[in-house]
Parts: C-alpha cells; sequence; structure tokens
C-alpha cells in the first residue's frame, strides 16, 4: 500500500485507466470475433460491415494506446486479406 500521497493517486489513476482499457480491449476482442464469425460464414456484406467497425475500433485503441499501433496495423491487414479471399 502506497504511503506519499502522491503515490496513492497515481495508484487512483492507474486502476482507473486498467478499467477503462480493459473495457476497449474487451470490445475489441467481440469486434474481433464478429468478423471472424462472418468472415468463416463466407457472409460478404456482413463480414465487411463488422471489418469497419473492427477497423475503426483497432484505430481507436491504437490512437488512445491501448494497443500497440503495430498490433493494430497487423490485425487490420490479416483482416483484409481475409475479406479478399471471399
Amino acid at each position: 500500500m502506497p504511503n506519499l500521497e502522491q503515490a496513492k493517486k497515481a495508484l487512483r489513476k492507474s486502476k482507473k485507466a486498467f478499467i477503462r482499457n480493459e473495457a476497449i480491449r474487451d470490445g475489441v476482442r467481440k469486434l474481433k470475433k464478429a468478423a471472424r464469425v462472418a468472415v468463416d460464414a463466407k457472409n460478404k456484406i456482413e463480414a465487411s460491415s463488422a471489418a469497419r467497425s473492427l477497423q475503426q475500433a483497432l484505430d481507436k485503441a491504437a490512437k488512445r494506446g491501448v494497443i500497440h499501433a503495430n498490433k493494430a496495423a497487423r490485425l487490420k491487414s490479416r483482416l483484409a486479406k481475409k475479406l479478399k479471399s471471399l
């Protein structure tokens, strides 16, 4: 347990940030699964809309520093490759 006031505040801030970041990561995971399911079902229309929303979520998460920018780019690239194969 922190003793100094600044350490206590840092702990409060990091807990809030963790909860916020976890919610963003969870949303990305759900969108990623929806896109994967749509691609596996060969549903082109649903897959393209799911891919669009996933790309937006990945860009936002990378901009906010929740995930690394290269990871977002890698996931978007792999998704685009799967969409192209439909």
